[in-house]
């Protein structure tokens, strides 16, 4: 229940006195068991302790076979950092104490110290007895590393084992999973206080949204990359023009839209007008293979790709028409709005991720799933003055850097079309005056490292994608004084973000920094495999629900009702969250701290890859058998 698994090694010592010959021999006959107990297939306490005798009496049975050559004939892999084989001792003092009398003093038994520990945990423990030898009870200590453990951890420890067995003894028949470690405050303060984010977000789409900004700041500047600007009227207007153009080209609300651009002015005004005519933006790459191309717009079934001239002709594309937006053309000359009907819980866009079957997946994000992104709080309005656009249409996290400037009045700050080297980035970022940006945690490393300058007239710099370096952070910290670092967590399922962590002046945490707390109106719970929230420092899987939760996976219902699963701990009936298959812990501070994957998945500059997708392309490969 505390994070070691279903197959735990306990070290045992025994007297190895196992000849009655041996009784009156003085010298050191000590030996070490390693007592494997299984907690598998949920079992009662009275089962669990069946099962510890069993194994107990077989190790018992074996006791004269050395410690030290199960280690050599085994042959684990060695460390400095720990003791083999196992890492936690349990000790039972039952000998009866003698009493040693001496004329003029009195003699009792006191621990003994020696400032070391030999193992992580050594629980030592002894019975007591009254003066006619009746049982009172037991004694105990425990001696931890303080390299891994500190004083307040190791008494949490030890008042979890007793509340487990305490429950425990009073129903022995009642399974393991159903004893609950947590007192009702711990369970409260991990269920309801952590995740008091509630926040107000308006019940309209994203379109609807936009002409709200519009009306607030009309001749506020919206998009700039240098050379061509638009207000927020100006870009009004340029969308209801391209929104007119493609429902004339038969779009309908709710189909989908291949979207292929070079980053550009156009990528922005583009986006903003599938939201107004109702359509579902499909962001695509021109690196993209052209069976992924062909895979995504014909699992989307859309018939329409809006591109450009450097992206066409594209590999992938030909059973759909091409809409250039930036070929001559007579628009229509009502810049009105279309007036189509879009409702907050209609798909926005639907983006790709790596696929542990073989083939990528659609995940469906909505209009009030993004809105939910945009209106976070946690974005500094002042520090979102001028955001910029770097990141592939592809990625999610495309999404803050468009939709948060655009809902709060900010400015989208458009990077040069292609792959930006750093040179690039940090022309760009001094030239246009960047206020705000994200940067996946190796580009950050290599900023930092490289031209961490650039950063200087930056207020915030959202990073993550994988763990974000706290010597990064450090660097950061002392070369730009005005710098926020944040760090952001969160799968594409849950739209770019469902966790941050502000990193504090000066930073003195780890190696890595936590991705921290819930985002608005987001709950996250770190769960057991019993769906039961774990206890404080404990490893578990990190469930995600809230306004930020995608629809589903397009076309996959068994996928979608494997990851997006019944929230048990919801206010309100039937919301769901998401599995995520991230491990992590709450550390002693109350953050979040990514620990690793329940399964093969990995990331490489924040890309999602799974290895089940490389394996079914390299097994259909014909050169391969």
């Amino acid at each position: 229940r505390l994070g070691a698994g279903e197959d735990v090694p306990v070290g045992a010592p025994v007297a190895g006195r196992t000849d009655q010959a041996l009784d009156e021999l003085v010298g050191f006959f000590v030996n070490t068991l390693v007592v494997r107990t299984d907690t598998s297939g949920d079992p009662t306490f009275g089962e669990l302790i069946g099962r510890v005798r069993e194994r107990s009496l077989a190790a018992y049975a074996h006791q004269d076979v050395p410690f030290e050559y199960l280690v050599e004939l085994l042959n684990p892999a060695r460390t400095l950092s720990h003791h083999p084989l196992f890492q936690v001792m349990l000790a039972l003092q039952n000998a009866p104490e003698t009493q040693l009398e001496l004329p003029g003093l009195r003699a009792g038994v006191e621990l003994g110290r020696t400032g070391t520990a030999k193992f992580d945990l050594f629980f030592s423990l002894a019975e007591r007895r009254g003066e006619r030898g009746e049982p009172q009870g037991l004694t105990g200590v425990v001696e931890y590393s303080s390299d891994i453990y500190d004083a307040p951890t190791v008494q949490m420890l030890f008042e979890r084992w007793l509340r487990l067995l305490d429950a425990a003894v009073s129903d022995p028949d009642r399974p393991l999973t159903g004893i609950d470690i947590l007192t009702p405050e711990e369970h409260r303060r991990a269920v309801v206080d952590f995740n008091d984010t509630a926040h107000a977000v308006p019940d309209v789409p994203l379109g609807e949204l936009f002409a709200r900004q519009v009306a607030r700041t009309p001749d506020g500047l919206a998009v700039t990359d240098g050379s061509v600007t638009l207000t927020y009227a100006q870009l009004d207007a340029c969308a209801n023009q391209v929104a007119h153009e493609v429902i004339g080209r038969g779009v309908r609300s709710g189909d989908a839209v291949g979207v292929l651009l070079e980053r550009s002015v156009g990528t922005v005004v583009t986006v903003l007008a599938l939201m107004k005519a109702g359509a579902v933006y499909v962001p695509l790459d021109a690196r993209y293979p052209a069976d992924r191309i062909r895979h995504v717009l014909a699992d989307t079934g859309a018939r329409l790709l809006v591109t450009d001239e450097r992206s066409v002709p594209v590999a992938g594309a030909e059973a759909v028409e091409l809409f250039r937006v930036d070929s001559p053309r007579s628009f229509t000359s009502d810049p009105g709005a279309p007036g189509v009907g879009v409702r907050s819980d209609d798909a926005a866009y639907v983006m790709y991720t790596s696929g542990s079957t073989g083939a990528p997946k659609g995940i469906v994000v909505t209009h009030g799933n993004v809105a939910a992104l945009a209106v976070d709080p946690r974005f500094d309005r002042v520090a979102h003055e001028r955001v910029l656009l770097h990141s592939p249409a592809a990625f999610d996290a495309s999404t803050y850097e468009l939709w948060v400037p655009l809902l709060s009045g900010g400015t989208v700050v458009v990077a040069p079309a292609g792959d930006l080297d750093v040179p690039a980035l940090q022309r760009t970022v001094v030239s246009q005056g960047v206020t705000a940006l994200w940067l996946t945690s190796s580009l950050l490393n290599v900023v930092a490292e490289h031209a961490a300058r650039a950063l200087s007239g930056v207020r915030q710099v959202w990073s993550g994608g994988e763990a974000v370096s706290g010597a990064t952070v450090r660097r950061l910290h002392e070369v730009c004084p005005g710098l926020t670092v944040v760090d952001g967590y969160g799968p594409t399922e849950t739209t770019t973000f469902a966790t941050h962590h502000r990193v504090p002046r000066p930073y003195g945490g780890g190696v890595t920094v936590p991705i921290g707390r819930p985002m608005a109106n987001t709950r996250v719970y770190v769960l057991d495999a019993w769906l039961r929230p774990v206890a404080p420092q404990v490893t578990g899987e990190l469930y995600i629900a809230g306004s930020g939760l995608a629809r589903g996976y397009l076309h996959r219902p068994g996928m979608t009702a494997e990851r997006f699963v019944a929230d048990p701990f919801a206010p309100v009936p039937g919301a769901r969250m998401y599995r995520t298959g991230d491990l992590v812990r709450v550390n002693a501070e109350g953050d979040l701290e990514y620990v690793g994957r329940v399964d093969q998945q990995v990331k490489v500059r924040g890309f999602r890859i799974e290895p089940g997708e490389i394996e079914h392309v390299l097994t259909e490969h014909p050169a391969i058998g």
